[in-house]
């Protein structure tokens, strides 16, 4: 399982990195591999807005249609709009071509309650 260390994790499993003062989010190795073959992403529309936790897009798999929560409060910035072409891309470079959005936080010390890669072993290993 890949679980690169200089990202910020959610409970739901997405992956938060920090650039220029936006944040880049996608799914987890985790997640995408749970929900095995994605097949569709429904990404959020540039320019809304949403609250940490709010269910903003949607990824859908072969197996499942799953909910993606936003990890911080802000708005959306960017979409991968490359995914509409190439879904799959979220499972075989979910840290890299498989990125969902990108959202400008509100209030950047939301940072603070997502969890450190060891955080995130540790409940994944709790699941």
């Amino acid at each position: 399982m890949n679980i690169p260390e200089n990202l910020k994790y959610t409970e739901s499993h997405e992956w938060v990195l920090t650039s220029d003062g936006e944040f880049v989010v996608g799914i987890s190795d985790f997640a995408q591999h749970e929900l095995t073959d994605i097949v569709f992403v429904d990404l959020p529309e540039v320019g809304s807005e949403f609250s940490a936790k709010d269910a903003c897009c949607v990824v859908e798999s072969t197996k499942i249609a799953a909910d993606i929560y936003a990890p911080v409060s802000g708005k959306i910035t960017a979409v991968n709009e490359e995914l509409n072409d190439h879904p799959e891309w979220v499972n075989e470079s979910p840290y890299d071509k498989g990125w969902l959005f990108k959202i400008e936080p509100s209030d950047e010390s939301d940072l603070d309650s997502l969890m450190n890669s060891a955080e995130y072993q540790s409940h994944l290993d709790s699941e």
